[in-house]
């Protein structure tokens, strides 16, 4: 059993490693979007190329998310945690330092790499380090820091474009890693989830994210129209549908596909995949919009984005608690529709656009929304499944919102059609936007429609979420128990 104390100097060093590690992966998820524009600008970038400085990162994420939990507990989550670490630090210098975008690009796709073996490492070595009467407190205080860190991303991404440069974006991750993986390698008791038998579902893994990849191709070079973009979007269904048969196949599948069984899990899912892909497909697009067209730097255009992480910061826990009150159905209806009004709402802001009048409005309620909706729906994904399977399940849910997102922002300039060079033209951009965010309401009330017909209330007994408090907009938080890829501690 472990027995690490909170209040133990093992037990701080611990708490610190283990933020910085998953806060080095949550700041990355939202500091680019503001440096977009000046990343363009700097490398003579198109519009496509900003939409794989964001998505290289997110498909190697997502399609080995779960496969990066595995591998902890297999080989022991301290020593994949730490090589996580050091991964993400050197794809982060490479970012940093890349001449042009392809080399940018290939950095970012190395940088998801790293994502997937720290990300599920992190409250993993939480779970099976602290003695049981503080973990509760451990976790609270880990997701606490997270979303802290997650809330300040916009303005420290903003602060550093202004100021020393979009470079030093990727750079400040190196001497955070070098502060986090030392810690780590003295103070942290190696675990593992006990687990030795079976192989690695390696295919499966490579199959998803060569499939995510593919179709993130196609959507994205669609418009050139070329016959490569249409093989391109076959392969990709190929590569899909034979994932599929993989792990339906495997015996030690990466996401046994039996879980699916609960109607309400898959439902619940595909909850995620809408209001997540509105969510990435707005935090993708806003950024821009601040800057491009309402004329605002990228600090202001960060700051400006501090209202929705703040307000899942302070409020998430209670909306946690009123959900275990009246039950999921309720905030998991209303929650998707007031994210819709407030995307809505930013078709008012435009060109010198007031903050207070315009903007500010649109972000509070959009950041209400997300209150509402995303501690039940953690809930909800837990509730679905048998206690043993709440750390597969939560894993499945965060891969899901993670491909939505990314999804999100190939498709959605298509549909809303924005051309190479729209973020250099700020009336072409801003007509654009505002077809966008009219299509990201319409798959949010979606959800919304979904979530009433489906969701219903859990079992009194069912495993419920540790991480009360949680700060990222772009997924929901990830639960361990027996881990998103194996047995847990």
């Amino acid at each position: 059993m472990p027995d690490v104390r909170l209040s133990s100097p093992q037990g701080r060093w611990i708490l610190l490693t283990t933020v910085l590690g998953s806060s080095m992966a949550l700041l990355d998820s939202t500091v680019v979007g503001v440096a977009l524009p000046r990343i363009g600008r700097d490398l003579g970038a198109d519009l496509a190329a900003l939409q794989w400085t964001v998505n290289a990162y997110m498909v190697t994420l997502a399609g080995l998310i779960l496969l990066g939990g595995a591998l902890g507990d297999r080989f022991g989550r301290r020593k994949v945690f730490v090589v996580g670490v050091l991964w993400f630090a050197a794809a982060s210098l490479l970012c940093g330092i890349a001449p042009d975008a392809g080399t940018l690009v290939a950095a970012r796709a190395l940088q998801g790499v790293g994502g997937a073996l720290l990300t599920p490492g992190s409250l993993a070595l939480i779970q099976a380090s602290f003695h049981p009467d503080d973990r509760g407190r451990a976790v609270g205080l880990w997701s606490g820091f997270g979303g802290i860190g997650a809330a300040v991303g916009p303005f420290v991404g903003g602060w550093l474009v202004d100021g020393p440069g979009w470079r030093w974006v990727f750079l400040i991750n190196v001497p955070l890693a070098l502060l986090c993986a030392p810690v780590a390698v003295r103070h942290v008791p190696e675990s593992s989830g006990g687990r030795a038998e079976g192989r690695f579902d390696v295919l499966g893994a490579a199959l998803g994210a060569v499939a995510l990849a593919l179709v993130t191709y196609a959507l994205i070079e669609a418009g050139a129209g070329s016959p490569l973009v249409a093989l391109s979007a076959v392969a990709g269904l190929v590569a899909a549908v034979a994932f599929v048969l993989v792990e339906k196949r495997r015996p030690h599948p990466m996401m046994p596909l039996d879980i699916f069984a609960s109607r309400q899990f898959t439902a619940v899912n595909v909850v995620t995949l809408c209001v997540y892909a509105a969510f990435g497909g707005f935090f993708f697009l806003a950024a821009l919009q601040l800057q491009v067209v309402v004329g605002w730097s990228a600090l202001a255009a960060g700051t400006a984005l501090l209202p929705t992480t703040a307000l899942m910061l302070l409020l998430s826990a209670r909306s946690g608690e009123l959900a275990d009150r009246i039950g999921p159905r309720v905030p998991l209806t209303a929650g998707p529709l007031m994210c819709a009004a407030g995307m809505l709402l930013m078709l008012r802001v435009g060109p010198d656009a007031a903050y207070v009048t315009e903007v500010l409005p649109a972000l509070l309620v959009l950041g209400l929304g997300m209150v509402t909706l995303v501690a039940p729906l953690t809930a909800t994904v837990l509730a679905s499944v048998e206690t043993a399977r709440a750390g597969l399940a939560s894993g499945i849910n965060n891969a899901a919102a993670r491909a939505a997102g990314l999804v999100a922002v190939a498709a959605l300039p298509l549909l809303a059609g924005m051309g190479p060079e729209a973020y250099r033209l700020p009336g072409a951009f801003d007509d654009a936007f505002d077809r966008a965010m009219v299509l990201c309401a319409v798959v949010l009330v979606a959800g919304s429609a979904l979530a009433f017909a489906t969701v219903r209330r859990p079992t009194p007994d069912c495993r419920r979420p540790e991480c009360r408090t949680h700060g990222s907009v772009a997924v929901p938080p990830l639960e361990a128990g027996r881990g998103p890829g194996g047995e847990g501690p």
